[in-house]
């Protein structure tokens, strides 16, 4: 009965000032939570499906809107139509296109309107990787690589039939790539528009194919290309070599080949970006009193002046020593080198005595602890003599 209804815009929850897109939006959203199959054998999910579906019928007609918003839903009483629920008409509104966007989110197929889709595409993407050096990688270099891709065939000059014969317009959809066909809903008929299952959206169909690509037009063939890898990349980096994929659909053009960069591991650097790190040995000796060692770098090998008492794991910076930026080839990082002082651990007795000279002169933490050591052992010593002098006296 009218009088139990619902306000309409109360159960679509917009505004009576809405517009034609704020309605179809929020119908959108309350036929899609409670359509009945995505909500199997709930009868309270079906009621407010249909009360959704009975405000937007109203509301999205002007005429019928008007009527409301003057008579409230006394304007609908006494029976308006046969179809609808509850007796009310649905004709008048745009459920076709509103039921098909919704039925391509629910399904994932999708409402096609407009021209076919037979037009042409880019050809997909081919993936291949390609291993190089360390040094490779931050002063660049050319690799080749080779990869299967398809090739127009040169029997049928990649029209996919036999010599002597062509494509004939596909009979399902006219040459239209699509095919229409209704579907009973809760509102009554809805168009749908589907790729043709024929001829895949191209519009035409091979009678006679050809033998030797079998009617795809193409034939795999190994091909070689160079592959200029640039200064500066890093590992799991790609290279893309722009038109060299799979062909394109319909007269499209070729897809691309991307190639991913795989750098080895290097037995002394390590990378961080444009930044490159690594580790030298000094001797004690020249730790202690400064020194040049020589360190390795991408560029070769440079001299280093040690200043006098280094302490171990030091980090020095070796400026321009890094990996050029990707973006400009004469711009580079740096080079850490950690200094790590080696103490030797089999000496010569002339060695030794050296060193202990060199404890004592300069009196340093290891000679106070013999010192510290010392002294201990002459404490216990006077306290055993003191035991001793009263054992005797008593």
């Amino acid at each position: 009965m009218a009088e139990t209804k619902r306000d309409y815009y109360e159960v679509l929850g917009v505004e009576k000032t809405a517009d034609e897109a704020a309605l179809k939006k929020a119908y959108r959203a309350l036929a899609k939570k409670y359509h009945p199959d995505m909500n199997p054998g709930d009868a309270e999910a079906e009621k407010k499906f249909k009360e959704a579906s009975e405000a937007y019928a109203v509301l999205s007609d002007p005429e019928k809107r008007r009527q409301y918003d003057q008579f409230g839903h006394a304007a609908f009483e006494g029976g308006a139509g046969a179809g609808g629920f509850g007796g009310f008409d649905f004709g008048g509104s745009d459920f076709t296109d509103i039921f098909g966007d919704l039925f391509g989110d629910l399904f994932g197929g999708g409402r096609r309107s407009g021209a076919a889709n037979n037009g042409p595409m880019k050809g997909s993407n081919v993936r291949t990787s390609v291993r190089i050096t360390f040094e490779e990688a931050v002063f660049g270099c050319e690799k080749e690589i080779e990869l299967t891709v398809k090739e127009e065939c040169k029997t049928c000059n990649g029209s996919g039939a036999k010599p002597g014969t062509s494509p004939i317009t596909c009979t399902k959809c006219g040459g239209k790539g699509q095919v229409v066909f209704s579907q009973q809903s809760f509102f009554g008929t809805v168009r749908n528009v589907q790729t043709c299952p024929d001829c895949q959206g191209k519009g035409k169909v091979i009678k006679d194919k050809c033998s030797d690509c079998r009617g795809t037009g193409y034939i795999p063939m190994k091909k070689r290309f160079a592959v200029d890898i640039p200064a500066g990349i890093d590992n799991g980096q790609c290279k893309r070599l722009s038109g060299q994929g799979e062909p394109g659909i319909n007269g499209g053009p070729r897809g691309d080949v991307l190639v991913e960069v795989i750098v080895g591991r290097h037995p002394i650097f390590q990378r961080q970006e444009t930044n490159i790190f690594s580790t030298v040995p000094v001797s004690f000796a020249v730790a202690a009193l400064g020194g040049e060692i020589v360190i390795d770098t991408v560029d070769g090998k440079v001299i280093y002046e040690v200043k006098a008492g280094t302490q171990t794991d030091t980090r020095i910076r070796l400026k321009g020593k890094g990996v050029p930026s990707l973006r400009n080839k004469d711009v580079r990082g740096d080079q850490y080198v950690t200094l790590v002082v080696q103490v030797p651990d089999k000496l010569s007795h002339e060695a030794k005595e050296l060193l202990q000279k060199f404890d004592a002169a300069n009196d340093d933490s290891l000679n106070a602890a013999k010192r510290y050591q010392d002294s201990k052992n002459k404490e216990k010593d006077k306290d055993k003599d003191d035991s001793k002098k009263k054992k005797k006296l008593f």
